[in-house]
């Protein structure tokens, strides 16, 4: 974030400033935020940059890294301890130069592969997934309840046709088995 995203320019990143009270102020809104609306931001695809108050420094880094702090200690983890001691484990090492540049492009692809699902479940589901959903599951139940119910699982035609169907596949068999009685008698 602390970088613009392609095709953003400086004026679409929000200036953040963090004062010693540790209070962040939004200098496109005017008003003091938490790393709570921070954490909303990155969520909405929105580019901010935090800077120190007083120095100027770019701190952004260190306040990312305090929000998915406060994410994890909520409960909501996302970052498996083995990938945390993993991560540890490669600072001061020789190839600590390479891991942000391949984490970088590991989460895009990530990304990417989600946008794809995504757009497949769209493109099987139809335009509104949840009402394809509800309609099968309509579907399913009044199966089920035509099974149980007289009547709850359509017409009472298709009923009966499927009664007879299956009244004369119960004749055939018990034909065969009859005829194969008398062959083996």
């Amino acid at each position: 974030m602390a970088k613009s995203r392609a095709g953003a320019t400086e004026d679409d990143v929000v200036t953040i400033k963090k004062y010693a009270n540790r209070r962040l102020y939004d200098t496109e809104r005017s008003c003091y935020i938490t790393l709570e609306d921070l954490g909303t931001m990155v969520r909405d695809g929105r580019d901010f940059r935090v800077v120190d108050a007083k120095s100027g420094d770019d701190i952004t880094h260190n306040v990312l890294t305090q929000i998915i702090m406060d994410e994890e200690t909520r409960g909501e983890t996302l970052l498996p301890v083995n990938f945390l001691r993993h991560l540890i484990g490669m600072y001061g090492d020789k190839m600590q130069s390479m891991v942000p540049q391949y984490l970088e492009a590991s989460m895009t692809a990530f990304r990417k592969n989600q946008q794809d699902v995504r757009s497949a479940l769209e493109g099987a589901l139809g335009s509104n997934p949840l009402a394809e959903l509800t309609r099968r599951n309509m579907e399913m139940f009044q199966q089920a309840a035509g099974a149980f119910i007289p009547g709850a699982g359509g017409s009472s035609k298709a009923k009966d046709a499927e009664i007879a169907a299956l009244k004369a596949e119960v004749a055939e068999l018990k034909a065969a088995l009859a005829q194969k009685k008398q062959q083996q008698n």
